[in-house]
């Protein structure tokens, strides 16, 4: 790659960032402000002093919709939050599974038991 071009490029990477950034700040404040500084799944509550750990969780997961009023948001702590992401990939996962072509478990340990321990009598 020409110098020139890296050059574009990396200005174009750093835009998209500040961009994303400055997004990111303005509906975390207003989120702040909206809502009670509490975890929505466990309710735990929060101060300025552990507030780093309270996050804005888009309920649609579409991090471009950020009405104003704030219905697209909840706070939840770190823990809640990640859990809400895992269990939206488990779903997703579910409903894909043989599908997709992914793998199922067709060995039966247990099939040939009754004839390995033979008739008992």
């Amino acid at each position: 790659m020409k110098p020139a071009a890296t050059g574009k490029l990396d200005r174009i990477v750093a835009d998209a960032r500040r961009a994303a950034e400055t997004r990111d700040q303005g509906y975390r404040e207003q989120a702040l402000k909206i809502y009670p500084w509490i975890c929505g799944r466990c309710a735990r509550e929060f101060t300025r002093a552990n507030l780093r750990e309270l996050t804005v969780h888009h309920r649609d997961h579409n991090h471009a919709n950020n009405p104003l009023n704030g219905s697209n948001w909840e706070l939840l702590c770190l823990y809640c939050h990640d859990n809400e992401h895992q269990r939206q990939l488990e779903a997703a996962g579910s409903d894909s599974g043989a599908a997709a072509g992914g793998a199922t478990a067709t060995h039966s340990p247990f099939a040939n038991l009754k004839a390995l321990l033979g008739d008992g009598n």
